[in-house]
Order: structure tokens, then sequence, then C-alpha cells
């Protein structure tokens, strides 16, 4: 089954699909302002840090058309998108293409300019995404089991997917013989996105809690652990969804490989280490239950981040839409990027 678009370009709004509702519920958005997409972003009705570069361009040619199209207008827009989500460094980075692609447009025709822009970046991330699922799927073992966390498919890009894009490919391919899925926090993204998904393509898998993970690694039931991205500083610290950091130091422990699968844009030439990641936290309430029930005390604090920053030392490969890039990352990474 080809995989679900998230996001549709319909001038003049985003249609987008409200991630907060499925699997139950498949509800639709028209989103026509720059703030309706914020709060889209912000609760993670859009989420995933490739598909959020498609919003940031989108929201781009929204802010045109209804703040008008000068530089100072379409700047102001794209710093206020950008700051919604600041672990997630492709909604910055969508916004900021997208603004910089019309510099020399006129203004009567910045709007249409940016619609084309959005069109193509959404274009280009499809394709990406198919390439980086064939590099990738040669890192799966002839019959093996894999282990991913969070949700990186469709849902999060727009294409078939990053990490989940290579258990795709490796399924239709017939190297894949089963995919572990961890519950996820923030908001079982992947009990409720990436199970959804997986049942939706016919894949055999199993979800597992976060906290049953290290467990499985230790096992032996999984000939690799892959996971997305959403900001990869130059020395290969990858900042990823809370959980992340704990299922490289398992596998590294009991030696099995751990790959990130990222697009390039996550990349960030500006950030030379983990240090310099903003991590995002979540409000309390997501931890002490779930939707309208509640199981934790009310007024009890929580320690809730969204994300953690994995060291490089522990991720084996990074797969990429141009291939697969190996240690030391300080000098392999530049040069895969084109910035050595």
């Amino acid at each position: 089954m080809e995989p679900l678009a998230p996001v549709a370009l319909v001038p003049p709004v985003l249609r987008v699909l409200d991630q907060t509702l499925l699997p139950h519920h498949e509800r639709w958005l028209d989103l026509g302002e720059i703030g309706t997409i914020c709060e889209a972003v912000a609760s993670l009705r859009v989420r995933g840090a490739p598909l959020l570069g498609i919003v940031g361009a989108g929201a781009m040619a929204i802010a045109a058309e209804t703040l008008g199209p000068s530089d100072g207008a379409l700047a102001a827009a794209a710093e206020r998108v950008g700051a919604t989500r600041p672990t997630a460094v492709e909604l910055a980075t969508g916004a900021q293409k997208a603004v910089a692609s019309v510099r020399d447009v006129p203004l009567p025709g910045r709007p249409e300019a940016l619609w084309a822009f959005a069109r193509g970046y959404l274009a280009m991330r499809i394709a990406q995404d198919r390439l980086l699922g064939m590099h990738g799927s040669a890192l799966v073992s002839e019959g093996s089991a894999v282990l991913t966390h969070c949700n990186t498919g469709a849902l999060a890009t727009g294409g078939i997917g990053t990490a989940l894009g290579i258990v795709r490919t490796a399924w239709e391919q017939g190297r894949l013989s089963h995919c572990y899925a961890t519950e996820t926090r923030p908001l079982l993204q992947g009990a409720r996105l990436t199970a959804w998904e997986l049942k939706r393509a016919g894949i055999p898998a199993s979800l597992l809690p976060d906290t049953a993970a290290a467990s499985l690694i230790a096992s032996g039931r999984v000939g690799a652990v892959i996971t997305g991205a959403d900001r990869i500083a130059m020395n290969g610290d990858t900042a990823n969804k809370i959980g992340t950091y704990g299922l490289a130091a398992v596998a590294t422990r009991h030696g099995v490989p751990f790959y990130i699968a990222a697009p390039r844009s996550t990349f960030d030439p500006a950030c030379p280490d983990g240090t310099r990641i903003p991590i995002e936290f979540r409000d309390a309430l997501e931890v002490g239950g779930f939707g309208d029930q509640r199981w934790s005390p009310e007024g009890l604090g929580a320690f809730n981040p969204a994300f953690d920053v994995t060291p490089g030392e522990l991720i084996t490969a990074f797969v990429t839409e141009a291939g697969i890039v190996r240690p030391p990352y300080a000098v392999a990474l530049r040069a895969h990027l084109g910035t050595a």
C-alpha cells in the first residue's frame, strides 16, 4: 500500500492530517494562518522533522498572502514559525530556504513563487526518502528483525519515511522478517503512529513498552536498531525522541548496530556538538495521563524532555539520501555534506 500523504499544499491553505487523533480518527485540518500553523506544530498535530520542513516552506507562502510579501514580513514569519519547535532544525530551515528562494522575485509574484517552492520541497523529500530507504536496506541482514523508536514513516516526512522507510524498503526486498516498535513518549507516537503505519503496510510487527527495549536488545532478537533524528551536530551527536540515547547505549553494550536515518538537511553545520542543541520540554500533564484519563496525583511535577542527545561515538553509521556515513564523524560528515 502506498504511504499516506499527511500534508497537502492546497492554496490558500496547508491541509494536514491531525496526528493527535490517530489511529482512531482521520481528521484533516485546513491551516490558512501563521497562528494556526504554529499551534498545529506545537501541539504535534503535524510533526516529524522532515515533514516540518515542508510545513515551514508552506507557511511562508501563507505568510506572503496573509501578512504581506515584503522581506521584513517574511523574515518575521520565518522566525516565529522556526521558534515553535526549536529542536527540529528542519522547521526553521524549510522556512528560511523558502524566504531565500524569493529574494529576487518582485513582491506581487512572491506568493505563487513560494507555493511553487513548497511543492518542489515536498517532491524533493519524496525522492530523498526513496534513496535513503535503498541505501539503508542494505544494512538489514537477510531475514533479521529490527527495532525502531518513535515515528519516522510517511507521517513524519511526507514520503516513505526515514528509519521506517528503510524498514519498508527492506520488507519489500524480502530482507526483513519483523519490526519491533517502542510505544515512545511523548504522546505514544510509536504506539499510535508507527504501529498504525506498520499495520497499514502489512509489515509483521510487535509493539513494546519503552522500558522493555533494553531487554529485547539483550535477548538477541534484533539485528539492528534504526531511528530517525531531529538535529545532528557536526561531531555526530544526535538529538532524537527521548529514549534514543538509552537504546544506543544498550545496543553498543550488546554489539548490536545502531543506525540513524535522516536526510542531509537534518545535519546542522552551525552546531559543533550536542551541547548546542536546544531540548524541548513537554507539559507535565502528558506524563500523568493521556487525553482525558489521569493516573497520577494532581499537582505532581514531572521531568518530561521530548528529546535526548545520543553521543556520536555510540552511532554505528548515518544513512542519508546520499549514502552511508561512518566514523570518524568530525571529518566524514563535513565531507558528506560538502562543507569540508
